[in-house]
């Protein structure tokens, strides 16, 4: 830090990634509690000038508020790594590694944590045939908030026909039937269990609009499938190397137990809106709002 009368935070927000919306929200929630506590705070939309802006503004901290390509798989952080600006979040090799989703699988079978069957396709392979039995879904191998995610119902005939903007490989995984749960994870500690309710597919809309999904917090179900996910989730956090924050979703087939039990993947720019699961978790954890980004500031650092 400098000996400025109050540290300099700069919000990266925006951004080029498809969850580009999602991330303006996100920052501006995020200044708006680091105003609060004390900091003095620039917001910056990071385009394609972003390393000469931060060169300008000259910050003590880069509170990263990302979401998606670019500012949540590594190149971002591989930017403030060469400048040499402390930042949150995870650092470019976790973030790399959690953003490809094929790469984590292969992370989390490592650590011995449960995953389902899949392949990485092209976009093509997908549209001739089906890859999988179904039920299965398609998605980018490295886009997040059920960005492009299709789902092929059981006894479909045809395969799907993928949109134009889907991208030349994608990930085919078979379905994970059950109850949609997600753990927090800050610094070395899981936080609790919520359980996601909602009407159909947890898609984007879901995540993100007013009313889009219920959260049962703390989830209500059996104490070793709590405790697993808890479990879990810290060491999908661990296996991947990363810092600060993230939130590990899975999905629990209630008929099988503990077996039913799938970790899907580890989010390490976490949403920070109104309807985020984060600050609810935090919340309920006795961590206010205001106080979770000032903790995540203080962690922050280079060599991440």
């Amino acid at each position: 830090m400098s000996s400025r009368a109050a540290p300099r935070i700069c919000v990266l927000k925006g951004g080029l990634s498809v969850e580009r919306e999602v991330s303006l929200s996100s920052g501006h929630e995020c200044a708006k509690a680091l105003r609060v506590a004390g900091f003095e705070v620039i917001e910056l939309d990071a385009r394609g000038d972003v390393a000469q802006r931060l060169i300008e503004i000259a910050p003590d901290v880069v509170f990263n508020a990302l979401h998606g390509r670019f500012g949540e798989d590594g190149c971002v952080q591989g930017i403030l790594e060469w400048l040499r600006i402390p930042y949150t979040h995870s650092g470019v090799l976790a973030s790399a590694l959690a953003m490809d989703k094929a790469r984590a699988k292969a992370a989390y079978v490592s650590a011995g944590l449960p995953v389902v069957n899949s392949h990485i396709a092209t976009k093509a392979e997908v549209m001739a045939a089906h890859v999988l039995p179904p039920p299965y879904v398609v998605k980018p191998n490295n886009e997040g908030s059920s960005v492009g995610v299709y789902l092929v119902q059981e006894g479909a005939n045809t395969p799907p026909r993928l949109s134009n903007d889907m991208p030349a490989e994608v990930m085919v995984e078979a379905f994970a039937p059950g109850r949609e749960l997600t753990t927090t994870v800050l610094g070395d500690r899981a936080l609790t269990v919520t359980d996601i309710l909602t009407d159909g597919w947890y898609d984007y809309d879901a995540k993100y609009k007013p009313g889009g999904s219920r959260h049962v917090l703390p989830a209500d179900i059996p104490t070793d499938i709590f405790d697993a996910c808890l479990d879990y989730a810290l060491r999908a956090h661990n296996v991947l190397g990363c810092q600060g924050i993230s939130r590990t979703d899975f999905r629990w087939d209630e008929c099988k137990g503990l077996d039913g039990l799938i970790l899907l993947e580890t989010n390490t720019q976490p949403g920070m809106t109104p309807t985020s699961l984060v600050p609810e978790q935090a919340a309920h954890s006795g961590i206010a709002f205001v106080d979770l980004c000032r903790l995540l500031v203080e962690d922050a650092s280079c060599d991440r």
